[in-house]
């Protein structure tokens, strides 16, 4: 039986070995890391599971930033995962989720959290902000800039009317 040292050493390899072959983009051998293939992506709700589906995402991936890296920055040990902490850079160079390249560079923070059954890798949870890559891609502004707040008054005009009216009552 492995000590929780050997454990936390051998769950530390496999993520790194994960890591390493998804940044090559070698799906097949980044996929054969996993006891079970699933990525849950917590900002969209979106789980995409079994080798067919995680193939799908990378591939999906690859193809709107076709230079896509994950700069692991740190580790962290929990008692059934692995947390990295880092960031996505890339260039969005091809259609991803319905939109047309915009040649515009991306580089957002995230965590992913690689959970365990003993030293089995069965999930690659992703947390991070939508708002962040949708902006630096150029389709979403931040709400609380001039330009931001125009294009949420003339994109959703009955919401931004109601809440107007809702402040102007509570005054």
């Amino acid at each position: 039986m492995l000590d929780s040292a050997q454990i936390r050493l051998q769950r530390e390899t496999t993520v790194r070995e994960h890591m390493e072959a998804e940044n090559a983009h070698e799906f097949e051998r980044c996929i054969a890391a996993f006891a079970h293939p699933r990525y849950e992506i917590v900002a969209t709700g979106e789980v995409w599971d079994g080798h067919s589906g995680v193939n799908a995402l990378l591939q999906a991936n690859k193809k709107g930033f076709p230079d896509f890296l994950f700069h692991p920055e740190t580790f962290h040990h929990a008692p059934e995962a692995v947390i990295v902490e880092g960031r996505f850079t890339g260039t969005h160079l091809g259609n991803w989720r319905g939109l047309p390249p915009t040649g515009r560079k991306v580089d957002f923070r995230l965590i992913i959290v690689f959970l365990f059954e003993g030293d089995r890798m069965v999930c690659e949870r992703t947390y991070f902000d939508i708002g962040t890559p949708l902006s630096q891609v150029g389709v979403a502004r931040d709400p609380n800039s001039r330009a931001g707040k125009i294009a949420l008054a003339l994109n959703h005009p009955i919401v931004i009317g109601k809440a107007l009216v809702r402040s102007m009552r509570h005054r």
